[in-house]
């Protein structure tokens, strides 16, 4: 009897520590490279209605992001990216930045042994906007609307601990000041478990 109580006893002991192993990753942390292409509508006078790529401009910055994974192929992520350029405007210079922070959900097999790890991610938040007129008013513009960013991906194992994320794309709308604008970014990075 005392035999049978003692492996009763290692059994539910042992048993929590079974349980909590998991075969997928509970966190990630991304770095990376970011370019932005900003609708920042201006038309560069063609008569042609539908090309919508002469109205952008490339922001380079980065994007950081966290994620905690609830499961296996689902996770929470929250995401933050900075972009900024410098323009010439009338002789003078106007340096432009945006800061966008965005948190929702991310669609990706978390599995520790998976190589080749394909995603896409949904999310929502802010982003703020700021241009510095340097010669030409004393003021800045800044203006703070709704952010959205769709997109997808794929990451490749490096090892237990680092993937390297070869491609990231995302459609990131920005609403502020009573238009829409529409924005496409490009990304490559490291993400750390």
């Amino acid at each position: 009897m005392r035999k049978l109580f003692l492996t009763a006893l290692l059994v539910a002991c042992a048993a929590p520590a079974a349980l909590a192993q998991s075969d997928y990753n509970k966190y990630d942390f991304y770095a990376g490279y970011s370019h932005n292409r900003v609708d920042v509508g201006i038309d560069d006078g063609d008569t042609d209605p539908d090309d919508i790529f002469d109205e952008r401009e490339g922001f380079h910055g980065f994007e950081v992001a966290g994620k905690v994974n609830f499961h296996r192929y689902v996770g929470a992520k929250a995401d933050y990216t900075f972009h900024r350029k410098s323009f010439d405007v009338l002789g003078s210079e106007v340096n432009t930045s945006i800061h966008t922070l965005v948190g929702g959900v991310e669609f990706k097999d978390n599995a520790k042994e998976t190589k080749v790890k394909p995603f896409a991610h949904l999310m929502a938040g802010i982003a703020h906007s700021r241009a510095d007129f340097e010669d030409l008013s004393d003021d800045d513009i800044t203006d703070n609307g709704f952010a959205g960013v769709i997109g997808g991906g794929v990451d490749f194992r490096i090892n237990d601990r680092v993937d390297f994320r070869a491609i990231q794309f995302d459609y990131n709308p920005t609403h502020g000041d009573g238009s829409t604008s529409h924005n496409f970014r490009i990304g490559v990075g490291i993400i750390f478990r």
